[in-house]
C-alpha cells in the first residue's frame, strides 16, 4: 500500500458485472489498489482479466446500466466517484483525470479535424479562444512527437497513420494537465523509437506536475521502465502486487511466471534455395499529389513508397519495419494493386501492376491480408461463420450452403477456434481469438501469399508468441509466402527470412534476419533495435 495518508487515487473492493440476456458476467472481483500522487502503478494481465474495466470504472466511463457495481468503492482525492453526479463527473473527466484509449481510431471522431477534436478540450476546460486553443493544439502535439503539427492540424483522423492517431490522443489527454492520467496501452500503435519518447515525455511531465499514472499494459518492459507498483489481474481478481522490481525478480504466481517467459520465440525454417518466386517487385513508386490553391493544383507530392525493389520466395517471410508513415503499408496495399502504383509488380511470374479490377478478382483468392486491428476489420454485425464465408460466396458463388459450412469449420479448426462457436459474433471473443478469426478468413481460401500488417501489435505478449506460432506453423502446412509489416521486432525476428528497413519511402536496409539484428549498417537501423531490445543507444538519434 502506499506509505502517503490520503491515496490520489483509492479503488476498495471493487467488483464489476455485466448483465446481457439474463444473464450475469462477473467481469471484476473484489479488487483494492491505491495510486499515491506522481506514482505510476501498472495492471498487467491477458485479454479478459478486467484490466481496462477497472480502469474505466475509475471515470465511469462504462455502459451503464448494463454494467453495475455490486460493492466497493472508487475514491478520487477522497470522494466517492460512483455516488458523483453527473456534472461533478463531466469536472473530473478530462480536467482532474486525463485517459489515453487504446483504439485510437474508434476515440478519435472521424468527422472532425485535429484541431477542433483537441481544441474542444482546451475550450471546454480552460476557456480559451479559438486562437489560444489552435496555439496550444500545436504545442502539445509537437509535445507529442508529430512532426509538422501546424498541418497536422487541419487532417482528418483517416489521414493519420495508426500512431499519428495514438499521438494526437495523447495531446489531448495531456491538455488540462491532469491530476490522474489513465494510460490503457497507450503505446501499442507506436513505433519503438516513438515509444521511447513517448515514454520519456510522461516521465518528464509525471515530474514536472506531480501527476499520477493507472499504466494499463501487456507490454513488461514498459512496466519496469515506468511503474514503481504493479498489479497482476487474471479473470478479474488481482492475483499478485508488489513493487516491481520484486516482481520481476521473483513472482510467486504461477501466472505471472507465464506472462514473464511469454515471448515469441524461435526463428524461421532456412529458406529453400529452389523455392519458386511468389512476389516480386521493382522500382514501385506510391506517390500522392499535394494539391493547393483554388484550382488545387499539384505542388507537390508524398512519396510514401519511391523506388523499392523486393522479391518473396514460397514458404518464406518478408519483414518490413519501419517507423509510422515509412511506407510499409502502402507498400503492401501496392502490392495486392489495392492502390496505384507506378513500376513491376508480378505474381508467380505474372505481371499485375498493369491488371484492372475486374481482372485481378480471380486472383484474390490467391492473395489475402490480415490487418492490425481486429475489432475494426471485423463486422459487428455479423456472425464469425459469415465473417470468414465472404470470400468463398464472392469467389464461389454456387457453392452449396453445406460445403460452405465445412470449409468454415476447417478454417476455424486450422486457427484453433472452436467451429461450435460460429454463430456467435466478434463481441463475444477475447482480441487473440477475434485475430485468429481475421486469420481464419484469410486462409478458407487457400492463398499463396498473405500480407500481415501489424497482426500481433494489439496483442499481449502471451497471444503474440501464441498467433507466431499458428502463423509458423500454417506456413508450413500451406507453403505460404508472408508479407510482415511490424515496428514490432522481436516478433519480426521470430518470423522473418529477410528483412526491409523502410524510412520515408525508401529502403535504408535490407538483408537476411540474420545480418540486419547482428550486423545493422545504417544509424537508423541500429537505433530501432536499440529502442526494440532495450540496448544503449538513443532513440533520438533517428532524428524523429
Amino acid at each position: 500500500m502506499n506509505t502517503q495518508d490520503t491515496p490520489l487515487l483509492d479503488i476498495r473492493n471493487l467488483s464489476v458485472d455485466f448483465h446481457s440476456s439474463g444473464k450475469v458476467n462477473h467481469a471484476v472481483r473484489n479488487v483494492s489498489f491505491d495510486i499515491g500522487k506522481g506514482e505510476t502503478v501498472a495492471l498487467v494481465g491477458e485479454s479478459g482479466s478486467g484490466k481496462s474495466v477497472t480502469a474505466l470504472s475509475a471515470v465511469r466511463l462504462l455502459p451503464y446500466p448494463a454494467a453495475s457495481h455490486p460493492n466497493g468503492e472508487i475514491l478520487f482525492k477522497g470522494h466517492n466517484v460512483l455516488k458523483m453526479t453527473e456534472s461533478e463527473l463531466r469536472n473530473i473527466r478530462g480536467d482532474d483525470i486525463g485517459m489515453i484509449f487504446q483504439e485510437p481510431m474508434t476515440s478519435l471522431n472521424p468527422l472532425h479535424r485535429v484541431e477542433k477534436q483537441v481544441g474542444e478540450v482546451l475550450k471546454l476546460h480552460q476557456g480559451m479562444n479559438d486562437a489560444e486553443a489552435t496555439q496550444r493544439t500545436i504545442e502539445l502535439l509537437n509535445q507529442a512527437g508529430i512532426r509538422d503539427p501546424a498541418q497536422r492540424i487541419q487532417s482528418f483522423p483517416h489521414q493519420l497513420s495508426g500512431g499519428q492517431r495514438q499521438r494526437v490522443m495523447i495531446a489531448m489527454s495531456l491538455a488540462n494537465k491532469p491530476d490522474l492520467l489513465i494510460a490503457d496501452e497507450p503505446t501499442t500503435a507506436l513505433d519503438v523509437t516513438i515509444q521511447a519518447q513517448i515514454l520519456e515525455l510522461l516521465k518528464e511531465l509525471q515530474n514536472d506536475l506531480g501527476m499520477a499514472m493507472l499504466l494499463i499494459t501487456h507490454d513488461l518492459g514498459i512496466v519496469r521502465k515506468m511503474a514503481e507498483r504493479v498489479c497482476v489481474m487474471r479473470h478479474g481478481a488481482i492475483v499478485e502486487r508488489g513493487p516491481v522490481e520484486q516482481i520481476f525478480e521473483d513472482p510467486q504466481h504461477d501466472y505471472t511466471k507465464h506472462l514473464m517467459a511469454s515471448e515469441p520465440k524461435g526463428r524461421p525454417p532456412a529458406p529453400d534455395p529452389v523455392a519458386p518466386v511468389i512476389m516480386e517487385a521493382e522500382n514501385v513508386k506510391v506517390w500522392f499529389p499535394v494539391k493547393r490553391g483554388l484550382l488545387k493544383k499539384t505542388v507537390d507530392h508524398v512519396k510514401a513508397v519511391d523506388g523499392l525493389s523486393l522479391k518473396l520466395c514460397e514458404g518464406q517471410t518478408l519483414g518490413v519495419v519501419g517507423e509510422s508513415g515509412s511506407g510499409k503499408t502502402t507498400l503492401g496495399l501496392a502490392l495486392l494493386r489495392l492502390i496505384s502504383s507506378e513500376g513491376k509488380i508480378a505474381y508467380v511470374g505474372k505481371r499485375i501492376d498493369e491488371l484492372r479490377t475486374k481482372q485481378m478478382r480471380p486472383l484474390r483468392r490467391e492473395m489475402q491480408i490480415v490487418f492490425q486491428d481486429p475489432y475494426g476489420s471485423l463486422s459487428p454485425r455479423l456472425s464469425v461463420s459469415q465473417i470468414i464465408e465472404e470470400g468463398l460466396i464472392i469467389q464461389n458463388p454456387d457453392m452449396p450452403y453445406d460445403e460452405r459450412r465445412e470449409r468454415v469449420s476447417q478454417a476455424m479448426i486450422e486457427v484453433e477456434l472452436d467451429p461450435a462457436t460460429q454463430d456467435r459474433y466478434p463481441h463475444e471473443f477475447s482480441g487473440g481469438q477475434r485475430q485468429r478469426i481475421a486469420i481464419a478468413r484469410a486462409m478458407v481460401l487457400g492463398p499463396k501469399f498473405v500480407m500481415l500488417d501489424e497482426p500481433t501489435s494489439a496483442l499481449d505478449v502471451s497471444v503474440q508468441a501464441q498467433i507466431v506460432e499458428l502463423l509458423r506453423e500454417l506456413q508450413k502446412s500451406k507453403k505460404l509466402a508472408y508479407l510482415f509489416i511490424s515496428h514490432d521486432l522481436r516478433v519480426v525476428r521470430a518470423l522473418a527470412n529477410n528483412v526491409i528497413v523502410m524510412r520515408s519511402g525508401k529502403v535504408v536496409e535490407e538483408g537476411t534476419s540474420e545480418e540486419i539484428f547482428s550486423n545493422p549498417k545504417s544509424d537508423y537501423t541500429r537505433a530501432l533495435i536499440a529502442a526494440a531490445f532495450d540496448l544503449e543507444a538513443s532513440p533520438a538519434s533517428t532524428g524523429v
